[in-house]
């Protein structure tokens, strides 16, 4: 059973930087064909796909936020991380973490994004403010 945990500061002030980090048990990130999401819904708004790492290291990112997102991993630590920079209140949103089903792949990722994952985090809230 694949376990995702997400973690990092939960108050992060305007113009700063907002990092979090997954930590997957029962699984390893570099895995054939899976592939690590990010995603996030602020009050009141949808579900939203931030950007996804791919088992062989590709990243791919939300045409909306690309100009400020990072997604990396430390395979030694079976762990992923989200940068989102120049963050505004507008990023205040509970961010999960989440794995695919495996179905998909660099072509899909490079056009599109999966509208269902296998594995969840359970969410951390992040609020941005001042």
């Amino acid at each position: 059973q694949v376990q995702l945990q997400e973690s990092g500061p939960g108050l992060v002030k305007p113009s700063q930087t907002l990092s979090l980090t997954c930590s997957v048990s029962g699984g390893s990130i570099t895995s054939n064909e899976y592939y690590w999401s990010w995603l996030r819904q602020p009050p009141g708004k949808e579900l939203e796909w931030v950007g996804a790492i791919a088992y062989s290291g590709s990243t791919y990112y939300s045409s909306s936020l690309k100009n400020r997102t990072a997604i990396s991993r430390d395979t030694t630590k079976n762990q992923f991380t989200l940068q989102l920079s120049s963050v505004t209140p507008e990023d205040t949103a509970v961010y999960y973490c989440a794995r695919d089903s495996g179905a998909y792949g660099d072509t899909y990722y490079s056009l599109a994004y999966p509208t269902e994952f296998e594995y969840w985090g359970q969410g951390t809230q992040v609020t941005v403010s001042s």
